[in-house]
C-alpha cells in the first residue's frame, strides 16, 4: 500500500516553502516508486491558489477528496497570518494531528502549529524573523533559533523558505534511508555554495 505525503497549499503560501519540498519529495517518489511513497498537493477547496510571489498552482486534491495522509507538510508565508486566529483552520490542524502520523512545517507553518497547540513543550523553529512570535504563541516551546530543522519524532519544523529543502531531505532519510537521500540530493544538484 503506497503511503501518502501531502503538501498543503493556500493563498499567500510562500512559493519555495511548498515547491522546495515538492522538488525533493516528487523526485524521490517518482524515481524510486518501489520505496512505497507518493506525494501530492491539496488545498481546502481544490481550486487554484496564488502563492506569495504570484505563482499559481492547481492542487491535486481538496480536503474532501484527499487520501489519508501519512505525512502532512504545512508551509508558511503571508497566508499563515490570518490562520493564527482562524479557529476553523486551527481545528482542522488539530484533527490532522490526531490522524496523521507525522506532521511537518516549513517557515511560519510552525506558527500555525503553535497556535493549534501542537508544539507545547517541544523544540521547534521557524523563519528567523518570526522566532519571537513563535515564543509568544506558546512560551513552553523550546525555540531553536540556529536549527535548519527540528525533529521531535512525530512533529518536524523547519526554518524559513530554503530550509524546507533540508527538512524534506531529512524526511527522505527517515523514510527511505541516508543513501536514498544522498541520491536525491545529488540528482537535484542541491549543493549550496552561495555566491555571497
Amino acid at each position: 500500500m503506497t503511503k501518502q505525503l501531502g503538501i498543503l497549499l493556500f493563498d499567500g503560501v510562500e512559493d519555495l516553502d511548498a515547491t522546495g519540498p515538492w522538488e525533493v519529495l516528487a523526485y524521490w517518489t517518482r524515481t524510486w516508486p518501489q520505496d512505497g511513497y507518493a506525494v501530492s498537493t491539496f488545498s481546502a477547496t481544490g481550486q487554484p491558489v496564488t502563492c506569495a510571489k504570484g505563482l499559481r498552482i492547481l492542487p491535486d486534491h481538496s480536503y474532501a477528496d484527499s487520501p489519508p495522509w501519512d505525512v502532512l507538510l504545512h508551509p508558511g508565508g503571508r497566508g499563515t497570518r490570518p490562520m493564527l486566529t482562524d479557529q476553523a483552520h486551527l481545528d482542522w490542524v488539530r484533527e490532522q494531528r490526531a490522524a496523521v502520523p507525522l506532521m511537518t512545517s516549513v517557515c511560519t507553518g510552525s506558527l500555525v502549529f503553535a497556535a493549534a497547540g501542537l508544539l507545547k513543550g517541544r523544540p521547534a523553529t521557524t523563519h528567523w524573523a518570526s522566532l519571537d512570535r513563535l515564543a509568544e504563541l506558546d512560551p513552553s516551546i523550546e525555540v531553536r533559533a540556529e536549527d535548519r530543522f527540528t525533529d521531535d519524532g512525530d512533529v518536524i519544523t523547519s526554518a524559513g523558505v530554503s530550509a524546507g529543502i533540508d527538512m524534506a531531505l531529512h524526511l527522505v532519510v527517515r523514510l527511505a534511508g541516508a543513501d536514498r537521500a544522498r541520491e536525491v540530493r545529488r540528482s537535484i544538484q542541491y549543493d549550496p555554495l552561495p555566491p555571497i
